[in-house]
């Protein structure tokens, strides 16, 4: 598969995850999130040799496998290239078992240990703080978007934005409609933020296809985050109940079928990610119950 040009030197590799590609101006190009896996890095160094374009450094805008999965395949090609990524986030693609420790509270079993949740690991650095700045020798616009992950950034050239997932795309919206969140809050912060900018004539999700209408992409984002939200508060409304109760109440309302322990920890983080934004709000209440912590109204 070949690029897919969004602006003269900006490029996308649709997929799954999108990655990015911003040229230099002398036959290099950023790499911006290299997919889940080789087999997706694969995809990308093939679309870059057709390109007739060299890597020049990595920038994974946040921590998530399906983002930096395909860094270790690239730099066996390219061992000298650099890879940046927002505080927290690089040491975690630097110690990726840190995302499943994170998920289930502590070592996590082999069931929790599959690509998708478990990415080789590679050596990332703190990249520049958000701003106007310039890496593997392209200058970008950084722009803090944490919430879907504890820190984020999107990027911005020209007239072109990538998201991250920050955004998602309306297919990602409805198949996920726990969209996965480390802070809730945040989350619809940073998606409004992003709404605010002005000048913007495409802009990529980071799962999804690009789009020129960003005002309508932001408002199908913030609705579904408030659904999460709403069917959270309706959950706690209907009695005190632990985290996993009230995961079992938020799925029947919201139709989502689980089946796998990696499903049940990633809505299992949303719901608590929710919960505490309620309790921030005053909206509901926490207690240690019958050694149970458990949430009601």
């Amino acid at each position: 598969m070949s690029l897919s040009l969004l602006a003269p030197g900006v490029h996308s590799l649709p997929g799954a995850v999108n990655s990015v590609v911003l040229e230099d101006g002398r036959g290099g190009g950023l790499l911006v999130d290299t997919g889940l896996d080789d087999a997706h890095a694969r995809r990308l160094v093939r679309a870059l040799d057709m390109a007739g374009l060299t890597p020049t450094g990595i920038l994974n805008t946040h921590s998530h496998a399906d983002h930096h999965g395909g860094n270790a395949h690239i730099l066996k090609k390219f061992p000298d290239l650099k890879i940046f990524a927002p505080p927290l986030e690089a040491a975690i693609i630097t110690h990726p078992i840190l995302e499943p420790i994170t998920l289930f509270g502590a070592r996590p079993p082999r069931e929790l240990q599959s690509k998708f949740l478990l990415a080789p690991p590679s050596p990332a650095r703190l990249a520049p703080e958000p701003g106007l700045t310039r890496i593997g020798g392209v200058s970008v616009e950084l722009i803090e978007v944490a919430g879907h992950a504890s820190m984020m950034y999107a990027v911005r050239v020209g007239d072109v934005l990538y998201a991250a997932d920050a955004l998602f795309g309306p297919e990602a919206l409805a198949k996920h409609p726990l969209t996965f969140c480390a802070d809730s809050a945040l989350q619809k912060e940073s998606a409004a933020r992003l709404g605010e900018l002005e000048g913007v004539r495409v802009t990529l999700p980071g799962h999804g296809d690009p789009t020129d209408d960003l005002a309508g992409l932001v408002a199908a984002n913030l609705a579904a985050y408030e659904r999460t939200t709403d069917a959270v508060l309706a959950a706690v409304r209907a009695g005190a109940a632990s985290v996993d109760e009230l995961l079992a109440r938020v799925c029947g309302a919201m139709d989502v079928t689980m089946t796998t322990a990696g499903a049940v920890v990633l809505n299992r983080a949303v719901v608590s990610a929710h919960l505490t934004e309620l309790l921030e709000a005053g909206q509901v209440e926490m207690k240690v119950e019958q050694n149970r912590l458990v949430f009601n109204c």
